[in-house]
């Protein structure tokens, strides 16, 4: 569907593309967005159509949200519009760390005394770091865009709500809710305890048992428990710094044995259980009819309908329904890639600077991340390109398309799409 506003810029029915090719061709719209696509009439108002509205499905992730447009009748849906958003927090959470290694770094040279700042600073209430909080703004971001493009009159989202001793423990109940996961063991006993006191890798029991890290330390493994397991002395020797899939290789019976009985990683889960009052609260402070359901609906709905696992699908599946007439045939893949940097000095490994970035982020009247179409007429780049801009001083600018990365376009031959908005689009076929 083609979302459609009115010469007000309020929002209308979306429209199919065949009506929307039609509107175009006869001069009543023109284009008002090109990614998502929108387009604007000239010659109606909201008063002067009939609009039914659509409503809001929002599956809430870490790494991905999915969110879709769909229209209601009772409790059959019809799909209209997807989007997968994805987040970028764990480059959030990256570049704080490089931050505050930087600043660690420049407060041990002998530089210039300055009087510290972070004792008066106090977190308020519902304070999220700001990797989390990217989560919530991003989600909030697309609703508020949906709602200028679509008339948007209910919102539904899975509220989320992770345990993670029940995920590791099932059968956990009563005060050992109150216990942490090695409550009364050691280390070494909660190993023996978790692998069943015999060698991981090949079962041999009533031997010396050392302590083995399943992914290396040499290869960026952890200390931590759920990287840990038991081997007899000949298998640890024989592993070494081996990555366990290669150790494995001709037994993957056991490979596939280990990586179940092994801890689940819970970061993830995490974020999800820790952001989703939040997100909650700030759809329900849009003044929106906010409707909450459960992961296990959603799966229900799912199973009903015969619909694969996909974000995007999670999200049109979210709350109460009995049927789903269509999916969207297409995605629209929405990737944050934030708006630039402050600092204009990039560092290598070692902590030197190599690069200086200018101080103007236009140059010829484009910006890094636009949107843009070029039409080269003859050359090595020949042909018609349509992407995300990355600007050179020199004025010969590299395009980033749906299939390649064309450099040198001199900047006589692009023109503007849609100027830079923090986001790369890219569109995936939907599986239904």
């Amino acid at each position: 569907m083609v979302f459609v506003v009115d010469r007000h810029h309020r929002p209308l029915q979306p429209c199919t593309p065949a009506r929307a090719r039609k509107l175009l061709a006869a001069g009543r719209a023109v284009v008002h967005r090109h990614t998502p696509f929108v387009i604007r009439l000239g010659d109606r108002e909201v008063a002067d159509s009939q609009v039914d509205g659509v409503e809001l499905g929002i599956d809430p992730g870490s790494k991905f949200t999915g969110i879709a447009v769909f229209r209601a009748d009772n409790t059959v849906r019809t799909g209209l519009f997807a989007i997968e958003v994805r987040h970028r927090g764990g480059q959030i959470r990256d570049r704080l760390t490089a931050r505050a290694a930087a600043r660690r770094g420049r407060r041990s040279r002998n530089l210039r005394y300055r009087a510290p700042r972070f004792m008066n600073r106090r977190k308020s209430d519902g304070w999220l770091a700001p990797s989390l909080r990217h989560r919530v703004d991003n989600t909030m971001a697309w609703v508020d865009r949906l709602r200028c493009w679509a008339p948007v009159c209910k919102v539904h989202v899975e509220r989320v709500a992770f345990d993670p001793q029940v995920m590791q423990n099932p059968n956990i109940a009563g005060v050992e809710y109150q216990h942490g996961t090695l409550h009364g063991y050691e280390v070494r006993e909660y190993l023996l305890a978790k692998w069943g006191r015999k060698c991981t890798y090949c079962g041999v029991a009533g031997v010396p048992l050392n302590i083995d890290h399943i992914v290396p330390r040499a290869r960026g493994g952890s200390d931590r428990v759920s990287n840990l397991t038991l081997a007899c002395v000949p298998c640890n020797q024989a592993k070494g710094a081996t990555p366990v899939d290669v150790f494995l290789a001709d037994r993957p019976a056991v490979l596939a044995r280990i990586r179940r009985q092994a801890k689940l990683p819970l970061r993830d889960a995490a974020a999800v259980s820790t952001t989703r009052r939040a997100l909650w609260q700030a759809l329900a402070a849009t003044g929106l009819p906010v409707e909450v359901a459960t992961g296990g609906r959603t799966k229900w709905n799912r199973h009903q309908t015969g619909a694969p696992k996909t974000h995007t699908l999670d999200a049109l599946h979210v709350g109460n329904l009995t049927a789903v007439r269509s999916c969207p045939g297409r995605v629209l893949v929405a990737t944050a890639t934030g708006r630039g940097r402050y600092a204009r000095t990039c560092y290598d490994r070692h902590g030197f600077p190599r690069l200086r970035l200018p101080r103007v982020k236009t140059v010829r009247g484009f910006q890094t991340g636009d949107l843009v179409r070029a039409v080269v007429p003859a050359g090595k780049n020949k042909g018609r390109h349509i992407g995300r801009v990355a600007v050179r001083t020199t004025g010969r600018f590299n395009i980033r398309t749906s299939h390649a990365l064309v450099q040198g376009i001199n900047h006589r031959h692009v023109r503007l799409l849609q100027r830079a908005d923090g986001w790369a689009y890219t569109r995936e076929q939907e599986r239904s």
